[in-house]
């Protein structure tokens, strides 16, 4: 047996089934490459699902781990503080949009931080409803699995879910969902199903991560921050994956010129060591009783020197400007790629920054979502070394999430591999 073979066999023997894995077993990773136990190397565009925004092992995060390590590993900040903590919130309340005073919490995964942010609107607010929308992904847990806009598999066999949560459709010109198609149905549920008096916040991702990379109209951003002003109502926006540089900016929702009232952040926080946060309006953050949000390892001092070192890196390698030069250059080769014949099968090509995607469809005029050829392609860039990731409603998405450090060469390469990963999943699946 290979080193691989072996590790598949343990793994369904040992993991539950419902964690889902991919072939790829990890050995080692530097910069934008890792190598799997068998030797093989892989160019990855997936960066841990928008995690390693810097690449693996970036000397400086590596750095001011070890130089933690010395110091302390845990002490819990509910039980012994530390000034790193305090430090990061000071900087995330100085980087993230809104004139306005802020504050800071710090706890571990992106379901945690957006539950918090719910947590503190409803303290903030009395009331207790929440509106998400179509095709949004706010994590694993109950609250998060309410809040998530797609079935299968987040919401499928899992009973039923928390009350006073409302969707309504997320803008998707694509898919024939105008903006202002989308806020009158916002309105719609307030006339129907919720009176706005009773809605706390209103949750959205500035660009769809899961969902298959749906960048929210600039102008639809800004009508909802009006809605939310007019109606009491909390803005959150839901950065987990759009964050830290990804678009191209600091913060997503920074493109359309307007301020959330909670910023959740994840992901590419903390350069791959578990950390998340919830930033916003001081007097919202502070609506929660002492003691009432936190947690054993929420801001583990190991994450918030990670988390420090990679704004530095954000800040002196130019990550936001990095961003978008590398979508650019992928955009550009992609849709350069869809006009050729044959390659009608890309029905759309988007993104924002590094956060690309492109869309697969059967037939460009009914824009049928095909699946399997999704599925193909990563199934084929895998073979030959690159990792891409599929996601979207329909799953018929492929998304890029290259570190915004990644060399001209090796995007130059990964694109290349991607190209002839197309060829040959349309070869098969048409064969």
């Amino acid at each position: 047996m290979s080193n691989i073979s072996d590790l598949k066999t343990r793994r369904e023997s040992a993991v539950a089934n419902g964690v889902g894995t991919r072939g790829i077993y990890a050995e080692r990773a530097q910069d934008s490459e890792l190598w799997d136990v068998d030797g093989k190397r892989f160019i990855d565009f997936a960066a841990g699902i928008a995690v390693n925004n810097a690449g693996h092992r970036h000397p400086k995060l590596m750095e001011a781990v070890a130089k933690q390590c010395e110091a302390f590993t845990h002490t819990c900040f509910h039980v012994a503080p530390y000034e790193s903590y305090i430090r990061l919130a000071e900087r995330l309340n100085s980087l993230t949009p809104g004139d306005f005073k802020k504050k800071t919490m710090l706890v571990t995964t992106g379901a945690e931080a957006v539950e918090n942010a719910i947590k503190m609107a409803r303290a903030y607010t009395g009331r207790s409803g929440v509106i998400a929308f179509s095709g949004a992904f706010h994590g694993r847990t109950l609250l998060g699995m309410a809040l998530c806009g797609k079935v299968a598999p987040y919401k499928k066999a899992f009973g039923a879910m928390p009350p006073e949560i409302y969707h309504a459709a997320f803008p998707n010109e694509y898919h024939g969902i105008t903006p202002e198609m989308s806020l009158a149905q916002l309105d719609l549920l307030f006339k129907s199903s919720i009176d706005p008096e009773r809605v706390a916040a209103i949750v959205i991702e500035p660009v769809q991560g899961e969902g298959g990379f749906n960048i929210a109209d600039f102008d639809f951003l800004r009508k909802l921050r009006q809605i939310a002003d007019d109606h009491g109502i909390l803005l959150i926006a839901d950065e987990v994956q759009a964050g830290m540089a990804r678009t191209g900016k600091m913060f997503a929702f920074e493109h359309a010129g307007v301020a959330a009232d909670l910023v959740t952040m994840a992901k590419g926080l903390a350069g791959g060591f578990p950390l998340s946060a919830v930033t916003g309006r001081a007097e919202v953050v502070d609506a929660p009783p002492v003691g009432g949000i936190g947690g054993t390892y929420a801001g583990n001092p190991l994450a918030v020197a990670a988390a420090n070192a990679m704004l530095d890196i954000i800040e002196d390698e130019g990550l936001c400007e990095n961003a978008t030069k590398i979508g650019t250059a992928i955009k550009e080769r992609l849709t350069t790629v869809s006009k050729r014949q044959g390659m009608e099968v890309i029905g759309d090509v988007r993104g924002l920054g590094a956060m690309v995607a492109f869309e697969l469809v059967k037939n460009r005029e009914t824009r049928e979502p095909d699946a399997a050829l999704t599925t193909a392609i990563v199934a084929q860039a895998e073979q030959r070394g690159l990792i891409i990731l599929p996601c979207g409603t329909r799953a018929n998405v492929v998304r890029l999430l290259p570190p915004l450090n990644t060399s001209d060469a090796v995007v130059d390469e990964a694109l290349d591999v991607l190209e002839a990963s197309i060829e040959a999943a349309i070869t098969q699946t048409q064969s």
